[in-house]
């Protein structure tokens, strides 16, 4: 098994990652397209596998799927680190661009392509799904 860490732009929140992820998906909801001007790159770990230290500050909002997401960011510099969801439980998405070594992860999928802009670039070689996909895998410790 592969360990990972990361961190926010400004390092008072740092993270340790001991699970191999469960999925990776560039997902262009609309939200994601706030939080980053862009789609946002995410992998999903089992929860229970992420050991964070610092403190995250947490936004929760009813998501176009219908579940409630928790993203949490740092309160100091804002970086969005991790979301969680009612509708995968037992899993954690983190932003791919705060883990240290970000090329560690391949995408396998865009997710929430209908809401992607004209001008986005999609992959052709991602599988690709107009809005939310199915569950995600198990989530592995």
């Amino acid at each position: 098994m592969t360990e990972r860490s990361g961190g926010c732009l400004c390092g008072q929140v740092r993270y340790r990652i001991t699970a191999e992820p469960a999925a990776s998906r560039i997902c262009w909801c609309r939200d994601c397209q706030r939080i980053a001007g862009n789609g946002t790159v995410n992998v999903m770990f089992a929860s229970d596998a992420i050991e964070v230290s610092g403190t995250v500050a947490a936004h929760t909002r009813r998501a176009d799927s219908g579940n409630e997401v928790t993203r949490r960011f740092c309160p100091a510099c804002g970086t969005h680190l991790f979301a969680d969801s009612t509708g995968r439980p037992g899993l954690t998405v983190v932003r791919v661009g705060t883990l240290d070594d970000p090329s560690s992860v391949h995408p396998s999928a865009n997710i929430w392509s209908a809401s992607a802009p004209a001008w986005a670039c999609l992959d052709d070689a991602l599988e690709r799904f107009e809005r939310q996909p199915g569950p995600a895998p198990a989530a592995r410790s």
